[in-house]
């Protein structure tokens, strides 16, 4: 396949080889959220944002795996470099808890492993003085140990701070802190302690003009709290403020520069760590290697995977604990194949400028998304290639999702109304071109079949 020149294919999805792989997965599989009846041929063609199913359709996928594969499909920035060794096994190990190398040196070392990924991202995050890592297996790990960290540094601590909306992983720990849905906590054990405030809606407002909540007539929520501001909190009690710079899962919602200054200003007078969770908006997604560097914050500490490859936590090696095996044991944890994986997507972020064409590709997906836009499109809004389209009703996201795929594009639901859609970081003007008029023919399509939200 050449992704050049390819184009979807879709007929009549799910397909009848499609219909038998879901089925025999579901023998065994429990519940979850599967998003599209779609079955990726992983034996078949595919390359950047192309992709065949088990019926031979072609798809253009705008999902990226939830962000997971920034370079899409079969992508020869990462895959050439891979194969340029033979494989070892095993090659999944307790990779932070054993050291492993390869040749006489680091400097010499025929491929990049965990302790080259710790270097690289501890260079990437220098802006914020970072320069301490702690690799573990996914996004959920990487927040748990964020937690672990702050609460070791501030072992008086009975508070943290999330935001409602939030979504940090599924983990017993995180889903405490996890505030878009209550189908995600419901029954489950929660930490105690944690404190909830309104996360900013509108990206353009500020104090005066703030109706989210968050500002109040005797200022924010979060100030509000503090006993030093007339609250029930004590700061020097609370281990960290917790939040996504973009929110993910809750809607693709972008704050304001006031409410990310506030958040700023009064982590800042207390002396309370910033947890930043950049999972979903890490490693290039939004133009800029951390979507905190579009906003006035300083995070102490950052939880990236996804993209990464690997689970990290990254911070100043000051807040982390001093003590041997405080954290520590976690299978997987920068693994051989994660780590090399993490260090090619890092090199193909920086030696092919995706940050650069992540903005100039956003800025085109975004003028096309808005031209013409019926009205039953509520919003359209992004960073990078991290875009939103919210809808007036669920209804006519959902129809609009199922009409995408339908005509070959996969998309993704978020929030209650809202569709984002990730191309991966090196798509093409061409690319870009064509998904953005399927996903528009989608819209037009149900603008008779869907009924609009009722008038205020």
């Amino acid at each position: 396949m050449d992704r050049h020149t390819a184009e979807p294919t879709a007929e009549g999805l799910p397909g009848p080889n499609a219909a038998k792989w879901i089925d025999f997965h579901s023998e065994h599989a429990a519940p979850s959220e599967y998003s599209h009846e779609f079955v990726w041929d992983v034996t078949a063609e595919a390359d950047g944002p192309f992709v065949t199913d088990v019926d031979g359709n072609v798809l253009l996928d705008f999902t990226c795996h939830i962000g997971a594969a920034p370079l899409g499909y079969n992508n020869e920035k990462v895959l050439d470099k891979l194969r340029e060794f033979d494989l070892v096994e095993p090659m999944k190990i307790a990779g932070q808890d054993m050291y492993f190398g390869a040749g006489e040196d680091p400097e010499s070392s025929p491929f990049p492993g965990s302790s080259h990924l710790m270097k690289r991202l501890c260079e990437v995050s220098e802006g914020y003085d970072m320069d301490t890592v702690f690799l573990s297996n996914s996004g959920a790990e990487a927040m748990e140990n964020a937690m672990k960290v702050t609460h070791d540094n501030a072992p008086a601590a009975k508070y943290g701070v999330a935001f409602e909306g939030s979504f940090h992983g599924r983990t017993l720990g995180t889903l405490s802190v996890t505030k878009s849905s209550e189908v995600y906590t419901r029954h489950y054990p929660q930490i105690s302690g944690i404190e909830t405030v309104p996360f900013c809606t509108d990206r353009g407002c500020t104090a005066a003009t703030c109706d989210c909540g968050f500002v109040t007539g005797e200022g924010t929520q979060l100030r509000r709290m503090l006993s030093p501001e007339g609250g029930h909190v004590n700061p020097a009690e609370v281990a960290f403020v917790v939040m996504e710079p973009i929110q993910g899962v809750g809607g693709y919602r972008f704050p304001s520069d006031d409410f990310m200054q506030e958040v700023q200003d009064v982590t800042d007078e207390y002396d309370i760590p910033l947890v930043v969770d950049e999972i979903q908006s890490g490693v290039g997604r939004t133009g800029e290697m951390w979507a905190s560097d579009h906003y006035p914050i300083e995070p102490d500490v950052i939880a990236s995977a996804k993209g990464l490859r690997v689970g990290a936590t990254i911070a100043n090696g000051e807040l982390f604990p001093a003590e041997s095996n405080r954290l520590g044991s976690t299978f997987g944890g920068g693994d051989v194949l994660s780590s090399m994986q993490g260090v090619f997507t890092l090199d193909a972020i920086e030696e092919y400028d995706l940050l650069e064409n992540a903005t100039e590709r956003g800025r085109q997906a975004k003028e096309l998304l808005r031209d013409d836009a019926p009205e039953y499109v509520a919003d359209v809004r992004g960073k990078g290639l991290m875009l939103a389209v919210e809808f007036d009703t669920a209804d006519r996201r959902n129809a609009v999702v199922e009409a995408s795929l339908q005509r070959g594009l996969l998309t993704l639901g978020c929030g209650e109304k809202t569709i984002r859609l990730l191309p991966p970081l090196d798509a093409t003007e061409r690319e870009i071109a064509l998904g953005i008029d399927i996903f528009t023919d989608a819209v037009d399509s149900v603008a008779t079949r869907t009924p609009s939200a009722p008038s205020s």
